[in-house]
């Protein structure tokens, strides 16, 4: 579980969070919808201990990640991973050096000893079949499209098998099928992975198809959650946008997850 109390973040005179309050359950699917500016971004950053908070805390199974030294967030932070809005690939590594990199850093925690290359590529390639991506795997991000970078970093968090993920912007700047494809993966990662994760959205058609819940941020805090369905109902000019921006419902993906 995850539990942020009472946040507040503030960079020069701009007050992003304000008083922000959150539970997120383990085992679901958060989007976080809100206008540019508002502090999506930041959240993830305070959960992934990359920010420290003005005031408040940050507490992940029990774990106060806010209140750790530099040092034991390395540790409280192992079993969570981000997909960054820009996918985050290292320019000089292919997609196979790339998805591998993590478990070329880190030991085995069931053996306690490195992994062998051998070993390596094996959990690569089956990371990126599980993406649809390993015949890129001697590619270099220069020479992927936009989707495929998406498809590699979301690669990389599945090698490891991370069970907390937090996705920042995942379908900004890509053309509708490509988005439908990655919402799809995302929903796919979460059922392999049966983990927890807290995505950050502006985008409603991939919010109402990944989504166990749906929170919106106003004014530096959480002013509505809700599950899709009610969430859409609610009375409020910006959820009112939001449903007119929708030129169909899309699918529900509860047969998914049932599968």
């Amino acid at each position: 579980m995850i539990i942020v109390k009472d946040l507040w973040k503030k960079f020069g005179d701009l007050e992003v969070l304000q008083g922000f309050n959150l539970e997120v359950q383990k085992g679901e699917i958060l989007v976080i919808l809100g206008r540019s500016g508002v502090g999506k971004s930041v959240l993830l950053r305070h959960i992934i201990g990359i920010e420290k908070p003005d005031k408040g805390t940050v507490e992940v199974n029990g774990v106060v990640i806010s209140e750790l030294k530099q040092k034991d967030i390395y540790k409280a932070v192992m079993n969570m991973g981000m997909l960054f809005q820009g996918g985050a690939l290292f320019d000089s590594m292919n997609v196979l050096d790339n998805t591998g990199f993590y478990l070329s850093q880190h030991k085995n925690p069931e053996t306690n000893k490195r992994y062998k290359k051998e070993e390596i590529k094996q959990k690569v390639v089956e990371a990126l079949k599980m993406v649809d991506l390993e015949e890129a795997i001697e590619k270099m991000p220069s020479d992927l499209s936009g989707g495929m970078k998406k498809r590699a970093a979301l690669a990389r968090l599945i090698v490891y098998r991370p069970q907390i993920l937090l996705y920042d912007e995942p379908t900004t700047g890509l053309d509708p099928i490509t988005a439908q494809q990655i919402n799809e993966l995302i929903v796919k990662t979460q059922n392999e992975l049966k983990g927890t994760s807290i995505i950050v959205t502006h985008d409603i058609h991939s919010a109402l198809y990944v989504a166990d819940r749906i929170a919106l941020i106003k004014d530096g805090k959480i002013a509505y959650i809700a599950e899709p369905s009610a969430f859409m109902e609610i009375d409020d000019p910006l959820i009112k946008v939001l449903k007119e921006t929708l030129t169909h419902h899309p699918q529900a993906r509860k047969e998914q997850k049932d599968v």
